[in-house]
């Protein structure tokens, strides 16, 4: 059984690709326990040689890249080029530090335990299963299948039914390095090939993707109890304070929120701004907004939507916040189709969808609040908890601190995906677990401790203790700790 996967921007067929079942996705997993022996045999400066080597191809074959990623999502070849410019970023930050984050070093033992050497370093799980997501389907999976490659894991990869071939572009791309086939396999098909593989066998797996579906991600993974990172959606806020500059925060916004046509997870779907600049901040916005075009040429600075399905839900939210009282300050909705024109929204009521649920394409509210501490409230108030941004002169640090999420930009957005050192997750609905960074590399190993006795001093551990050590443990007990 096979399944074709259809481009936005004109229909026409990017490829075609097998629906793999569970004896499928068995198999691959199998495989890939396989090519894990050989792949952790080689090191961490083995594996960096080999992942440097396909950072070197992609780049190689840059323009091939670009074309895909445009043909499956619709996204503008500038967008596309900048995630995979991100893409590349990681994946030469991972590969160049494996080694030092997850290496074995020694700790201390501790005045209790001083003739013991303590020592802790991490190991590859093994296999870890990634489940990536159609947005941005090269610079989030990589995320992933970076940090768990040079982790020292076989991956085996699902990509999102909508984006198959930039999915098995870059498995070629890998094998076309050096990269052992068996070490990064891949499995097409839909929720149940995700399921699958699930169930496959996995050490661990990797998801991105709605709240609703990480969720039977997990399920699924409880079975096993298989260990699961979940990078699910955002309802991100962005905060403007009476000091801010309003012109770089209105850029910010316009980028944060229609840059992919929405299609974000951290994009900014709310601003709230301080009524005493709340004026200025819609202007600066609306002037944005009127310069952006959406189309399916080359010229436009959005695309199509790149599932049909998620223009029904912008038509839904934009709908609840016109009934519930809200004004449609710049844009039009088209009442068919999956090209919509950016939509600017402002005094919406805060229980609309528009406010409180995952919108995913190019909308973007504007609401005026009376503080910033009504402002943090209002940010805060919803279930998701990912990212978000301020723009204060004074108080963007202190601001930034109170705001609920993984990851706070102050005076611009989404920069912290931009730097590899950090790490990238939420809280709440919008998921736990981390990738990039030191945690990303930790996340896809096991801590190991061991303890190595250095010579013979007194031994708590034996049934042969007497009364008099004891007495000994009661007098240490209250000179460190009395």
């Amino acid at each position: 059984m096979t399944f074709d996967s259809l481009s936005p921007l004109d229909g026409r067929v990017v490829g075609t690709f097998p629906v793999h079942d569970d004896d499928a996705v068995r198999a691959a997993v199998s495989r890939a326990r396989q090519g894990a022996r050989g792949w952790r045999i080689q090191g961490f400066r083995g594996r960096r040689r080999v992942l440097d080597a396909w950072r070197r191809d992609i780049v190689a074959h840059l323009d091939e890249l670009i074309a895909v990623v445009r043909a499956e999502t619709g996204k503008p070849a500038g967008d596309a080029r900048l995630e995979i410019m991100l893409a590349l970023d990681h994946l030469s930050w991972a590969a160049g530090h494996a080694e030092r984050t997850l290496r074995r070093r020694r700790v201390r033992a501790g005045l209790l335990m001083l003739n013991q050497s303590a020592s802790l370093g991490y190991l590859p799980y093994g296999v870890v299963g990634v489940i990536g997501p159609w947005n941005y389907p090269v610079f989030t999976p990589m995320g992933s299948l970076a940090y768990a490659l040079a982790a020292g894991n076989a991956v085996v990869f699902k990509p999102s039914e909508y984006t198959p071939a930039v999915g098995d572009w870059l498995r070629r791309s890998f094998v076309r390095a050096g990269g052992a086939p068996e070490v990064f396999e891949i499995v097409t098909g839909f929720g149940d090939t995700g399921a699958a593989l699930c169930r496959a066998g996995v050490d661990k797996v990797a998801f991105t993707g709605s709240t609703a579906t990480g969720k039977r991600v997990m399920a699924a993974c409880a079975e096993t109890l298989t260990p699961v990172v979940i990078e699910a959606g955002g309802k991100d806020a962005l905060l403007v304070d009476a000091d801010a500059d309003i012109e770089a925060a209105a850029d910010a916004a316009v980028w944060g929120a229609y840059s992919n046509a929405g299609q974000t997870c951290i994009g900014i779907e709310r601003v709230y701004a301080h009524t005493l600049v709340y004026d200025r901040v819609v202007h600066a916005i609306s002037e944005r907004v009127r310069e952006l075009r959406a189309g399916t040429d080359d010229a436009a600075r959005l695309g199509p939507l790149t599932m049909p399905r998620q223009a029904d839900v912008v038509r839904e939210h934009i709908a609840d916040a016109l009934a519930s009282g809200g004004t449609l300050r710049e844009g039009a909705v088209a009442p068919t189709g999956q090209t919509l024109a950016p939509l600017l929204l402002v005094d919406v009521p805060e229980s609309s969808s528009a406010v409180r649920e995952e919108t995913f394409g190019p909308t973007l509210v504007v609401n005026r609040v009376a503080s910033m501490d009504e402002a943090v409230a209002k940010a805060n108030a919803v279930r998701y908890g990912l990212s978000g941004a301020v723009f204060s002169r004074r108080r963007g640090r202190a601001l930034a601190e109170r705001l609920r999420g993984g990851m706070i930009a102050i005076n611009s957005v989404i920069s912290f995906a931009a730097v590899p050192s950090l790490p990238f997750g939420g809280v709440g609905d919008s998921g736990f677990g981390r990738i990039h960074g030191a945690d990303g590399l930790r996340e896809f190993a096991y801590a190991k401790a061991i303890t190595r006795q250095r010579f013979r001093l007194l031994t708590l551990t034996t049934m042969r203790r007497t009364p008099r050590v004891d007495a000994l443990v009661q007098r240490i007990i209250r000179l460190l700790y009395g």
